[in-house]
């Protein structure tokens, strides 16, 4: 990525997905040193609208030292630091520059497990103070050789990409993300007026009760790109089977084919024609893990193919996906758990979704 676009792309970070002002604690973080360019815009950014930025950066080598030597007792240890950090920060921006997304393939998916779970509250406070409007928070990735390879392209190609899935190559991108957001709206002021969703597709038949819930249109101002709109079901609601053509990834390692079976809002059956044993040991994280926590319907165009970069690939145009652990407080959702595995499917294979038993999508495309 080139200056001018790395400026406008912190420019939009800054000024319209987490729009920071005057006095704001703006905390940054920085997953991988290739993220400089970006993170120094940013930084800038924040300084010029009179704010107090702080940077924070980390090595992915580091999380692989901590789950292979690291005991129960440290596996379960959440430093103060970090608590402190996420009720006091005014704006948090994420910024992940991976030099390796398969360094944790080969962790202990129990201690995984143990991490995530102890983990879990800082997310779930920093959830919190989002939906009370406490917090502004946006999560975005720089160009690495190593996200190109996941996604079978060269760094020019997946530079290329992710400019265009944000829409950066537009002279003005805030107005075309200001556009979908009228969009994104409409559809969910629609999704608000029911209370029961079908997805229909290949293996596929399952119910969710979204009575009392919220759908929460989504736009750039949490996730950069952007592009679905989400809830979380009534927790013991969800009836019926799913199957995930997609390769579902996380925590660097994948599980594909999946078939997955609920009844009164529990996975009681899961199976994954490869990664299995992988998929079995998150489903059994923690009490949560095994119920919904989000459904979602990805509306982002530019996206049409799996990168294996969850920031992208659950925004697909023309997928759907389904999550299994933590709910969103935001949407009304109640289920907590150190899982928040987003699982895709995609829909433009005949694929049908029904509100209150009505047609609304079909063939990837909303007909509402």
């Amino acid at each position: 990525m080139f200056n001018p676009l790395i400026k406008k792309y912190a420019d939009v970070l800054v000024n319209y997905s987490t729009k920071v002002k005057e006095n704001d604690l703006v905390i940054i973080y920085a997953r991988g040193y290739a993220a400089q360019p970006l993170v120094k815009e940013i930084y800038k950014a924040c300084l010029i609208n009179g704010a107090n930025p702080i940077v924070r950066t980390s090595m992915d080598e580091l999380a692989e030292t901590f789950i292979k030597y690291a005991n129960d007792k440290q596996l379960e240890y959440v430093d103060e630091m970090s608590k402190i950090e996420v009720e006091k920060a005014d704006v948090m921006i994420f910024i992940g520059a991976p030099n390796n997304v398969k360094n944790m393939a080969n962790a202990d998916t129990e201690k995984l497990a143990k991490r995530s779970k102890a983990v879990h509250p800082i997310l779930a406070k920093r959830l919190e103070r989002s939906a009370k409007n406490e917090m502004r928070w946006v999560i975005a990735d720089y160009p690495t050789n190593a996200l190109a390879q996941e996604a079978s392209m060269s760094l020019e190609e997946y530079s290329e990409f992710l400019i265009k899935s944000c829409y950066l190559d537009l002279d003005n991108p805030v107005e075309k993300w200001e556009e979908i957001d009228k969009e994104q709206k409409r559809l969910a002021e629609i999704l608000n007026k029911t209370s029961k969703i079908r997805f229909l597709g290949e293996k596929t038949d399952v119910t969710f009760s979204t009575k009392g819930r919220i759908w929460v249109p989504c736009s750039g101002n949490m996730n950069f790109p952007d592009g679905e709109i989400f809830t979380s079901p009534v927790e013991d609601s969800a009836e019926g089977e799913i199957y995930f053509d997609f390769p579902q990834n996380y925590h660097g390692s994948s599980a594909k084919e999946v078939y997955i079976k609920l009844k009164n809002g529990k996975v009681i059956e899961a199976e994954a024609q490869s990664g299995n044993e992988f998929l079995q040991s998150m489903l059994n994280t923690d009490e949560g893990s095994r119920f919904v926590g989000e459904i979602a319907i990805g509306t982002n165009e530019r996206i049409q193919d799996v990168t294996g970069n969850i920031l992208f690939d659950e925004k697909i145009g023309g997928s759907i996906h389904v999550a299994f652990g933590a709910s969103y407080p935001e949407a009304g959702g109640k289920n907590k758990s150190g899982l928040h595995w987003d699982m895709i499917k995609n829909m433009k294979n005949g694929g049908k979704i029904f509100a209150d038993d009505k047609l609304i999508y079909e063939n990837g495309k909303f007909i509402i």
